[in-house]
């Protein structure tokens, strides 16, 4: 046999070979892929991880369960050991570490600080058995809003039988409900009569009214005694005058008037002329106020007495308050508002009187009010006087409040947050009754006003309100006589510091003072 047939006979066999050895590859994947495939239906339908919140107590359910627990129990068992950390033992302390600490720190000495190196006690030093007290504190107390004075006193570390006393000394003099809240009470506590003890009141000072200064001490006789100290009080009004110019508002306040007093002005002008178109700005603005000046120098503005303006010299308008509601009347004895409050709250009307889509209900129906736009506890006033019908929740109205005015017109206004009146409180025009919310058929925080005349709804843009009183007989002559005395108070009178009567001055303390005061000639 030759060399290449040999050659091709082997070539041949290596070809059945690989043919062979492919084959059987081929048979082995195919089978592998066979089982892969029935393995893997066989999984799927064991399902040994399903949803145990569904089919509780089936098969599946409990073959869940186990995997749950199965594979808990491997997490657990290769778990790590729950032994503690071992960490660095601490630093043994003893008096002469904590010196050399103290040497490096650094301590505000306002707050008692003792830092760096300091010398140990000697054989010398006697240590005291009990720290010594001051013989005295001096402290200022606040009476707080919703605070009561002997809680005031307590917590200022008085006793309660000094509470009691002064309680009763105060009371006697003053009612304690009328001292304003932020009133400040300097108080002077004793030496304890025995340790744990509390310290004795030695003296209290607060003053209790404008006019009236209160000052309890102990007598000889180691008893609280009430010493009154009545301040001497000017009422003279504070008269204001200036050219109104291009804001009435900013020429007030830079003449000097309050801020309360010009908000009163322009609210008692707005009720009876028309800012806008009678008053000029060469005109004048004549306003008086309320105003006290204490000997001890404190001053009080008060509310607006009269409120004028004058154009050439000559008084064009003239109001002044009388009588107990307060009420501003003219020179002639009549009480007029001719420009009524007419928006209930601050806010531009989304909805007005009539037909409309009720954006709850879905339908037409008759929309009987307006609803102005306005936040969540945005303070409501009502539009003129009146007397509250009623006040509380109405269906769909939510918390309501209905005020009724007089001669068959009456108000009411809805979808309140809270409410500040009652049924039969009697309220004046500006007057707050409630709040803006949106309780009852309401898709968010607003005012739904409505008017009724005879008990039928009336579209409340055409209703302008007027108030009219007239004074008569001997109450006119006493307005116009008040009014004449009213007007003899000259402007800026008022800002004159008091003079100081000799018992008034207080006699000087220290030897340096007397330098100050003037030596008297006999």
């Amino acid at each position: 046999m030759s060399y290449e047939e040999v050659a091709d006979e082997a070539v041949e066999v290596i070809d059945q070979t690989r043919a062979f050895v492919l084959q059987r590859v081929e048979s082995w994947r195919d089978r592998y892929h066979r089982w892969r495939d029935a393995a893997s239906d066989w999984l799927t339908g064991i399902d040994l991880t399903p949803d145990l919140a569904q089919n509780i107590g089936s098969k599946s359910w409990f073959r869940g369960l186990g995997t749950m627990l199965g594979v808990s129990a491997i997490a657990l068992a290769f778990w790590p050991s729950f032994a503690p950390l071992e960490a660095m033992p601490a630093m043994a302390m003893d008096d002469g570490v904590r010196d050399e600490f103290r040497s490096q720190m650094i301590t505000p000495l306002a707050l008692g600080g003792d830092s760096g190196r300091q010398s140990g006690p000697g054989p010398q030093v006697i240590p005291l058995e009990s720290a010594p007290e001051r013989p005295q504190i001096e402290l200022v107390a606040t009476l707080s809003t919703g605070d009561s004075f002997q809680r005031m006193l307590r917590r200022a570390g008085v006793g309660q039988a000094d509470v009691e006393r002064v309680n009763s000394l105060v009371s006697g003099a003053i009612p304690l409900e009328e001292i304003e809240s932020g009133t400040k009470v300097d108080i002077t506590l004793g030496r304890r009569p025995a340790p744990r003890e509390p310290r004795p009141l030695d003296e209290l000072a607060f003053r209790a009214r404008f006019d009236l200064e209160l000052e309890l001490f102990r007598n000889d006789a180691g008893q609280l005694a009430l010493k009154r100290n009545v301040i001497r009080v000017d009422d003279t009004p504070l008269r204001i005058r200036g050219t109104v110019g291009q804001s009435l508002y900013r020429s007030a306040r830079a003449a000097g008037a309050p801020a309360s007093a010009v908000q009163q002005y322009l609210k008692a002008l707005d009720g009876q002329i028309d800012m806008d178109r009678e008053v000029r700005a060469s005109d004048e603005f004549d306003m008086i106020v309320a105003y006290r000046r204490a000997a001890t120098g404190e001053r009080q503005a008060g509310q607006l007495l009269y409120a004028g303006v004058d154009r050439g010299g000559e008084p064009k308008t003239q109001l002044m308050r009388w009588g107990k509601e307060g009420r501003f009347y003219e020179a002639s004895g009549v009480g007029e508002q001719r420009n009524g409050l007419v928006a209930p709250v601050p806010g531009r009307i989304t909805s007005n009187f009539g037909m409309r889509r009720h954006p709850i209900l879905g339908y037409r129906r008759m929309h009987s009010g307006m609803d102005f736009r306005a936040r969540y506890g945005t303070p409501i006033v009502a539009v003129t006087d009146g007397r509250v019908a009623s006040a509380g929740r109405a269906g769909g109205c939510g918390i309501a409040v209905k005020v009724s005015h007089g001669g068959g017109l009456s108000t009411r206004y809805c979808h309140m947050s809270r409410m500040a009146v009652r049924a039969g409180q009697s309220v004046r025009r500006g007057q707050v009754i409630g709040y803006v919310g949106s309780t009852g058929l309401s898709t968010g925080a607003h005012l739904h006003y409505e008017m009724y005349r005879g008990g039928r709804a009336i579209n409340p843009a055409g209703v302008r309100f007027v108030t009219r009183a007239q004074l008569e007989g001997r109450e006119l002559m006493d307005f116009r006589a008040a009014l004449r005395r009213l007007k003899q108070v000259e402007p800026g009178a008022a800002l004159v510091e008091l003079e100081k009567r000799p018992t008034e001055v207080e006699a000087p303390k220290r030897e340096i003072e007397k330098l100050d005061q003037k030596r008297e000639i006999g």
